[in-house]
């Protein structure tokens, strides 16, 4: 075990895997892409988010059921190239694991800045990873093993913890102006006060333990996608900076395939709460809201 120097969470080394666990193919042929997106990151949540990923592709190739990967790490800010090389080293040094870093871009955005390695890619799988996830170990092989399971669904949403262990509500309905307002800037008795509204847009009834289909929007926190589905939608709206694009995504992917909740694939996750986060993100988020109306279709409450 290492632990997070962060947090003081221990991050869990490569399991052993039982035989029973183990669905194994003579020769593998599946192939994921992953990209995450860096801006001024803390740099040891990256590294353990990019260790936990590491442990969970290892996990995968070792059950049989993951071939190759490559892993990008894109720089939106001015981050020093050799640091971020030294950090996604983190990943693992096998063979079949290529690591790209990806700077002098700018600051293009998250969706954008996701695009390159995506639409690029050619893999079967994409996973789309926040600098401030931590993968449980065999997140990545419970993913494939669903997605390869279900010809009829593009896309996994996965069970989220945050660092205190609760369950984090990020499958959510179509969003209304009302439950924006109460999110990101009611006081706390007024949001007591809709709760069981804010519930229901949290799809609270649906999410726990059990497979749930037809889930209209997910986290871009972690999706993980049919490589080839998030390409015919043409990856993410750049006319999102931050903020709702994974809902605009989702949405369009909801149209092509099923987007299914998947308990088995677990992640912890850090962030969220662009209110908590100062001005500018709060009017990032409301010039993005308005952009996700002005294309999808406002709804009031």
């Amino acid at each position: 075990m290492t632990s997070d120097k962060l947090t003081g969470r221990e991050i869990p080394g490569r399991p052993t895997i039982s035989a029973d666990r183990v669905v194994a193919e003579a020769s593998p042929t599946t192939s994921v892409s992953v990209s995450i997106v860096v801006y001024r990151s803390d740099p040891d949540l990256l590294r353990a988010t990019v260790a936990s990923l590491g442990v969970a592709l290892s996990y995968a190739h070792d059950s049989g059921v993951l071939a190759t990967a490559i892993v990008d790490m894109v720089d939106n800010g001015d981050e020093d190239p050799v640091e971020l090389g030294e950090i996604l080293g983190s990943v693992g040094d096998a063979r079949w694991i290529t690591q790209r870093v990806r700077s002098g871009g700018g600051n293009v955005g998250y969706g954008r800045g996701h695009n390159g390695p995506l639409l690029d890619s050619k893999a079967d799988y994409h996973l789309i990873l926040n600098p401030d996830v931590l993968l449980d170990p065999d997140a990545i092989a419970a993913a494939i093993r669903f997605l390869d399971s279900k010809p009829d669904v593009g896309l996994v949403a996965p069970h989220v913890r945050d660092m205190d262990g609760e369950q984090q509500y990020l499958c959510r309905a179509y969003p209304t102006v009302l439950v924006l307002f109460l999110r990101g800037f009611a006081p706390a008795p007024i949001r007591r006060l809709f709760q069981r509204y804010m519930h229901r847009h949290e799809l609270r009834d649906r999410i726990g333990d059990r497979v749930e289909y037809a889930i209209p929007l997910v986290s871009g926190c972690f999706m993980f996608a049919r490589r080839e589905l998030l390409q015919r939608v043409g990856g993410f709206c750049p006319d999102y900076f931050m903020y709702f694009e994974d809902s605009d995504i989702s949405l369009a992917m909801g149209r092509v395939a099923r987007i299914a909740y998947v308990p088995s694939v677990r992640i912890v996750h850090f962030g969220g709460g662009a209110a908590r986060k100062g001005l500018r993100h709060t009017k990032m988020f409301v010039r993005s809201a308005a952009t996700f109306f002005r294309r999808n279709g406002l709804r009031i409450a």
